[in-house]
């Protein structure tokens, strides 16, 4: 056979085996393209419904509404701090507009978490009572009552779309130890129901009473509330953990607000980071013999020093009228205690 013959055929024998490699190599590639988006679309999708809210997932549709333009030169409150240093909004009285709002948050569910265990059942009663009248007035809420005495929660009626799921724990001792443990339940049960079922979570104490609106308003990714007996001090009077051994230490030359551990909240997703991250510190903490000193309180403090709130709430949102003067600047008074035997109610 001519050499060049050979060469032609062969050439051509090549040219066809490579040209055969090419496309195979292009269905190869385009087959595990598309596996790769297969197995990812689902982490995708988990990781939207576990981790988006309202507040950085999609702006709300507002309907038309009729209401006072803001006048950018007049503001509404000048006798009082309306925005911290990381431009998270304080919630005071005059400066906000429930309407607009409503509209915004019109198809959330709110989840309310209270703690009603051993003699704190007492409570519940009014403490249901109230929010019914100033809680989240025309929206969706679950009431999440934690007791060790399901049979002693009261029934009440409750306005459309609104329930009580009641969740039952055991007690502890020592009251310290159900406060602290309050933390753990919370994000167990977020872990467990409360992504599913709710868009936020607001965390409250039961001893208190609604005594006017608390609405959507006080929503945000985190947010905190101002303690009533500090708002006015500064970082040097609060009543932070300021032993080095405990985790949650802070400082005496850090600190931007006290925190109550009545009152905070916010998406689901942060409220289940908060508590989960405040319940594997008091467990450190335990390991190595140390209670802080205002227990979860002290920890929430540590947590919302170092992730900033997205909103914080003045003290109309919690107040002692019996312990404390009503100031000028509190034009309303809208989660507020009620009076107690603190010694006979905690250490039975």
């Amino acid at each position: 056979m001519d050499p060049r013959e050979f060469w032609g055929k062969s050439s051509k024998f090549w040219l066809c085996l490579i040209l055969l490699f090419a496309v195979l190599l292009g269905f190869y590639s385009q087959d595990t393209h598309s596996v790769v988006l297969q197995r990812m679309q689902p982490e995708k999708k988990e990781s939207s419904e576990r981790d988006c809210h309202l507040d950085t997932c999609r702006i709300p549709e507002v309907p038309r509404l009729v209401y006072p333009k803001a006048q950018l030169l007049k503001p509404t409150r000048v006798d009082v701090l309306v925005m911290t240093p990381w431009f998270a909004p304080i919630i005071w009285d005059g400066t906000f507009d429930s309407a607009i709002l409503d509209a915004q948050f019109r198809n959330i569910t709110v989840g309310l978490t209270v703690f009603a265990i051993k003699k704190y059942v007492v409570f519940l009663k009014l403490f249901l009572e109230t929010a019914e009248k100033h809680f989240m007035v025309g929206h969706k809420v679950n009431y999440y009552v934690f007791t060790d005495q399901p049979a002693n929660v009261p029934q009440i009626p409750l306005q459309e779309g609104r329930q009580v799921v009641v969740l039952e724990v055991r007690n502890y001792k020592r009251w310290q130890d159900i406060s602290m443990h309050r933390m753990e339940m919370i994000s167990n049960f977020s872990q467990q129901r409360f992504l599913r079922e709710v868009h936020y979570l607001v965390c409250l104490d039961v001893d208190m009473k609604f005594s006017d609106h608390v609405g959507v308003e006080i929503l945000a990714p985190l947010f905190g509330t101002l303690h009533p007996g500090f708002y006015r001090g500064d970082r040097q009077s609060f009543t932070y953990e300021r032993r080095p051994l405990s985790q949650a230490y802070i400082p005496r030359d850090e600190g931007d607000f006290y925190y109550a551990g009545g009152f905070f909240g916010g998406s689901v997703p942060e409220v289940y980071r908060l508590t989960m991250a405040c319940h594997q510190v008091m467990m450190a903490d335990q390991a190595n013999g140390i209670e802080a000193v205002w227990h979860d309180e002290s920890h929430l403090n540590r947590y919302l020093l170092y992730h900033k709130p997205s909103k914080v709430l003045s003290p109309e949102y919690l107040w002692d009228e019996h312990m404390l003067q009503r100031p000028p600047l509190l034009r309303k008074l809208r989660y507020v205690a009620v009076p107690k035997n603190h010694a006979e109610i905690r250490n039975r």
